[in-house]
């Protein structure tokens, strides 16, 4: 088994790298790049976000979810009702709404959901995988093109308050190949080393956020902060072709949706295009889906997928250390019925794993929202039945289906296009393939890809 990892961001995936270059487990690696896309990708994600993981012992041959998603807050308080700050964001030639503010922020899962991977599996020192997001931090991180196009969609949000000085430090938005520089961030990370996980619970982090909450009118609690932990479960396990699938339900629709994929392999791309246009199908709105994803496989055989999220970010960050709220209480994906105090909200989020034979085949995970299920079902299809390479099947234009309209990547051949609009659908075609179809990592017994939407990347060790 050849060591390797696939990102969101090259010192995402460098970070990674180092570590497994030193020694550590997949654990380790995957921890330390989270906590460098923490600094590289804070369009997407952050340490004050939430996610969800899944670790296989190649030794073992267990595999167990992680859940580390944000909680509802509120514990300890009167319930009330705080104002969101209502607004729409553009997403290519859609508008999304979001609710953002203080009060769209939940109990950040982040630091605990690492801490705890890394307690379990780890087997380098707590510090050492604080090290490469360190370096970052103190001497800021060039934005890639994907970054950099993210950011101009959520401007309204990124700029608000302290925003503006990180995203916009001369007053106009950072673009692709201009350093972003996140001070703070040195001290909040200085501060994770020292004191752990625990700073952004019962420590100077959590300080810090409980007297911002107090300030604005936000809803987290110091007793929301003290009662988190992050969970250990047993995956949802479900059957694909010959091999045997874990990940995880809730809300990501991927153990219902993947199984029902008959084999593409031998089929016509518009008998294709149908098939996954019928399953992937589901009603709703398209959100934005800021979300980042990092899959990790050791030498030993071991893996873990990770994935993280602000949600859009509340436009709030924390005085002194640079750190951006998650807005997961506004996103109306995942608001599903009345949110009680303590309680996970839900997560389109599937970390993913396949064994044949008992042998890990592939280790994936996707970004993307509401398109998030169809990005990870039609590249995990690609490799797995299609024969293609993780290169090949994560660079193929994508499809995304819902409510009846059917949303294509340019690549797709008129036959296609026609023949799903003779099934009934409305069919979009965007003129270049766009973040917007979601951001695959995955990595096989012998390759890794991480998604060109994204200005992802992927490394081995040799």
């Amino acid at each position: 088994m050849t060591s390797a990892i696939a990102a969101g961001h090259p010192a995402t995936v460098e970070a990674g790298i180092e570590m497994l270059r030193a020694g550590g487990s997949a654990a380790d690696a995957a921890v330390a790049a989270s906590l460098a896309s923490c600094v590289a990708e804070t369009v997407m994600t952050g340490l004050l976000g939430g996610g969800h993981a899944i670790y296989y012992d190649g030794t073992g041959g267990s595999a167990e979810n992680l859940d580390f998603f944000v909680a509802v807050p509120g514990l300890g308080a009167e319930r009330r009702e705080a104002a969101l700050l209502e607004l729409d964001v553009p997403f290519g030639a859609e508008l999304v709404h979001y609710a953002v503010g203080i009060a769209s922020c939940g109990v950040p899962g982040v630091p605990a959901g690492l801490a705890e991977l890394w307690r379990r599996h780890g087997r380098l020192e707590w510090t050492r995988l604080v090290e490469p997001a360190l370096r970052l931090a103190r001497a800021g991180v060039e934005m890639t093109p994907a970054q950099a196009s993210c950011l101009a969609m959520l401007a309204t949000v990124m700029t608000m308050n302290e925003g503006a000085r990180i995203y916009a430090p001369r007053g106009s938005l950072l673009a692709a190949g201009e350093r972003l520089e996140q001070p703070g961030l040195v001290r909040a990370l200085e501060l994770l080393a020292e004191e752990g996980a625990a700073s952004a619970y019962s420590g100077s982090i959590a300080d810090v956020l409980l007297a911002l909450m107090r300030e604005r009118g936000g809803l987290v609690t110091r007793e929301d902060l003290e009662a988190y932990r992050a969970e250990w479960s047993a995956p949802d396990e479900v059957a694909y072709l010959d091999a045997r699938v874990y990940t995880r339900d809730d809300l990501s629709g991927v153990p219902d949706g993947l199984p029902r994929v008959p084999r593409l392999a031998e089929l016509s791309e518009a008998e294709r295009a149908l098939i996954l246009a019928r399953i992937l199908d589901r009603e709703g709105p398209d959100g934005v889906g800021d979300t980042t994803n990092i899959t990790v496989v050791d030498g030993d055989g071991s893996a873990c997928v990770l994935t993280t999220s602000l949600g859009l970010g509340s436009g709030d960050f924390l005085p002194g250390f640079d750190l951006h709220l998650n807005s997961m209480l506004g996103e109306a994906d995942l608001v599903r019925g009345a949110l009680e105090a303590g309680e996970r909200m839900g997560s389109m989020m599937a970390p993913t794993l396949v064994l044949g034979d008992n042998a890990l085949e592939l280790a994936i995970g996707a970004a993307g929202g509401t398109r998030l299920r169809g990005a990870l079902i039609q590249v995990a299809a690609g490799v797995l039945d299609e024969g293609l390479s993780p290169g090949e099947a994560v660079a193929r234009p994508r499809l995304h289906a819902s409510g009846g309209r059917v949303q294509v990547e340019p690549g797709f051949s008129e036959a296609a296009v026609a023949a799903l609009e003779r099934e009934g659908f409305a069919v979009r075609i965007w003129p270049a393939q766009h973040h917007f179809f979601g951001g695959v990592s995955l990595v096989t017994p012998n390759d890794a890809a991480g998604d060109p939407r994204r200005s992802g990347a992927a490394a081995r060790v040799p």
